[in-house]
């Protein structure tokens, strides 16, 4: 029995004893293979890491040449946050109109201006959106976006993060607060009108009140155009130097920039129109950039964001702002051009569209000019709001919403119809591109003045005329001061600079040096 057992044991161990050693065997195959698998994943990880950086860098240069840049006024106002230490303490915010060339000014400033770039837009990336879902701790959003764009780096005082199409993520606006807090780094977003206002959300999120400094930019003005056709900064200051003078233009002068502004009343603002111009002066291949633009934009009425940032369209108010929109060149054909509901279809009332209005309006893409009740000052005070006409904030883009052949009928002075429309509303263009309200005058006595403004700091009439013809209205507002309190008006026609009896004419190209 003893030995039985003695015998047992003495198997036990040496079974034990293989076993161990077949254990520690195992174990180090294990180790080296895991070790291996560690290495070969570790390697293939940094070259996955360094195809993605090389792949997102090329992306980034590839944005950045092959979109024309051209020299724009929002740079001021960019340069002007950057160097001021109190707006600096706020985040940029520059809203607009969509493809007016927002991205492109950026994206080139914040590569000259600063170290390093984050760079994200929440139009084409929707995916990082979820960063933003949790608590907006900076550091916990640091760590998220450099896993996510694996070329980000975060050096204090030194990167500018720039939020692309912020209103595609309100919690991304929210964050700004907690990024100005922080104060490590500079913060640049931009956005459309419409989304930045929160526009037809159920539930906003917070917006960083007294944390952002707003800016708005336009489409391209009609200086902006002429600094991209080349022409010379010496010819500019000319041409305002008359202005100001209120000394006639040299014949050779004044006929070259007529014509430029012709050119530009077909081509507009939108700076695709304008790099197709430049780069092929074919009207037809510019017309169709600017209708393959108000087709997106039409694409885009039918875009409302829910408290969920869910695409969500009420339909029937979707049918109003295209019915409001289709009839604009109608709205303004007409001899009276005051819009009229009654015009947008058979039985239309004005409760019906009002807000269809109020949402192109707060999209960018039309400007209301109301009708003043006296000419008097302050003009927002004396705005009857029920009187208005509308503009679309781009020429170039109302002139594609015409017949075909009225860029050709521009371009050889043979317009009819649509003359004084179309002059009205590049004036009304200029306007707004200089961030002016727009106000006009009209009584049922046949009294009417397209614009009413104040320049140099007194109450002026603007009267726009295709020619230097009679301008009775401003004549009769001149001839009674001691009714209007008005001493000298504008006629902006297609010709020189000249006065008469209190009447400064000017030329239709010189409408943004009224500002």
């Amino acid at each position: 029995m003893l030995e039985k057992e003695l015998e047992n044991q003495t198997h036990y161990k040496k079974v034990q004893v293989i076993l161990e050693t077949r254990y520690k065997k195992v174990q180090v195959i294990l180790e080296t293979r895991y070790k291996k698998v560690q290495n070969i994943l570790e390697t293939r990880y940094k070259k996955v890491q360094n195809i993605l950086e090389t792949r997102y860098k090329k992306v980034q240069v590839f944005i950045l040449r092959s979109i024309k840049m051209f020299k724009r006024k929002i740079l001021d106002e960019i340069n002007k946050w950057k160097n001021s230490l109190s707006i600096k303490k706020r985040a940029l915010v520059i809203k607009g109109l969509r493809q007016i060339g927002k991205t492109t000014v950026v994206l080139n400033y914040c590569k000259k201006n600063y170290e390093n770039l984050v760079y994200i837009n929440f139009m084409e990336n929707k995916s990082i959106k979820k960063i933003f879902d949790n608590d907006l701790v900076v550091d916990d959003l640091i760590r998220d976006i450099s896993a996510a764009i694996p070329t980000a780096r975060f050096i204090p005082q030194k990167t500018v993060i720039f939020f692309d199409e912020i209103q595609e993520c309100a919690s991304a606006r929210t964050s700004i607060k907690s990024f100005m807090i922080d104060g490590r780094f500079d913060i640049i977003a931009t956005g459309s009108l419409l989304g930045l206002r929160g526009y037809n959300q159920k539930e906003q999120k917070s917006i960083p009140t007294g944390f952002e400094y707003v800016v708005s930019m336009f489409p391209m003005d009609f200086e902006e155009y002429l600094w991209a056709r080349g022409i010379d900064d010496s010819l500019i200051e000319y041409i305002n130097n008359c202005f100001v003078k209120k000394e006639i233009v040299s014949d050779v002068v004044n006929d070259s920039f007529l014509n430029y502004f012709k050119e530009y009343l077909c081509v507009g603002g939108m700076p695709d129109a304008v790099d197709t111009f430049l780069k092929t002066r074919d009207m037809n291949q510019v017309r169709d950039v600017q209708r393959n633009i108000l087709e997106e934009y039409k694409d885009d009425f039918g875009k409302h964001l829910d408290k969920y940032e869910n695409e969500r369209i009420d339909k029937l108010e979707l049918t109003r702002i295209i019915d409001v929109y289709n009839s604009i060149p109608y709205q303004l054909a007409k001899e009276n051009n005051k819009f009229q509901f009654s015009d947008i279809r058979k039985g239309a009332k004005g409760r019906e569209y009002k807000s269809a209005i109020t949402w192109l309006e707060e999209f960018g893409l039309v400007k209301r000019s109301y009708n003043l009740n006296n000419l008097e000052l302050p003009l927002e005070g004396n705005k009857n709001p029920d009187e208005f006409k509308l503009f679309l904030s781009d020429t170039g883009l109302f002139v594609a919403m015409l017949d075909e052949g009225t860029t050709n009928d521009i371009i050889n002075g043979n317009l009819k119809i649509f003359k004084g429309a179309i002059f009205e509303n590049i004036v009304a263009d200029a306007f707004i591109k200089n961030g002016n309200n727009l106000y006009y005058f009209s009584k049922n006595s046949g009294l009417e003045i397209d614009f009413i403004t104040k320049f140099d700091g007194k109450l002026t009439p603007v009267e726009v005329k295709a020619t230097n013809g009679n301008a009775k209205s401003l004549k009769e507002v001149i001839n009674n001061k001691n009714k209007y309190g008005v001493d000298s008006a504008l006629k902006l026609i297609d010709g020189n600079i000249g006065y008469s009896n209190g009447i400064y004419t000017i030329p239709l190209y010189m409408a943004f040096l009224i500002d």
